[in-house]
């Protein structure tokens, strides 16, 4: 929200430019990405469709949870796969740690 403003008539401002929200009723939500996640505890989450574009505003507690690879599941990787250490870390970061997923990828590919 805007500082000042009443919310009531920001409502209706927005109303007449197009743009619907929708408040989300959620209690976390996790970004993945490669490096690690994003965790946001006790989330605001608003839907926001503008012009047919839709988008999310989040706002909460965000912490970020580092993808940390253990030893032993790189070991297993490289075991069931027959393929080096950097492929076994890789493929293990790309999957969250998902032993399962990363042999499975690494076998596929």
């Amino acid at each position: 929200m805007l500082p000042g403003m009443n919310p009531k008539m920001l409502k209706q401002a927005m109303k007449k430019m197009g743009v619907k929200q929708q408040e989300i009723d959620a209690y976390e939500v996790i970004i993945k990405t490669n490096n690690g996640d994003y965790v946001i505890k006790n989330p605001e989450v608003m839907k926001i469709n503008m012009m047919g574009q839709e988008s999310l505003q989040v706002v909460g507690d965000m912490q970020l949870v580092e993808n940390k690879i253990k030893e032993d599941d790189v070991k297993l990787v490289m075991e069931q796969t027959n393929c080096s250490e950097e492929e076994a870390v890789n493929m293990l970061k790309k999957t969250s740690g998902d032993i399962a997923q990363a042999i499975l990828e690494l076998t596929q590919s």
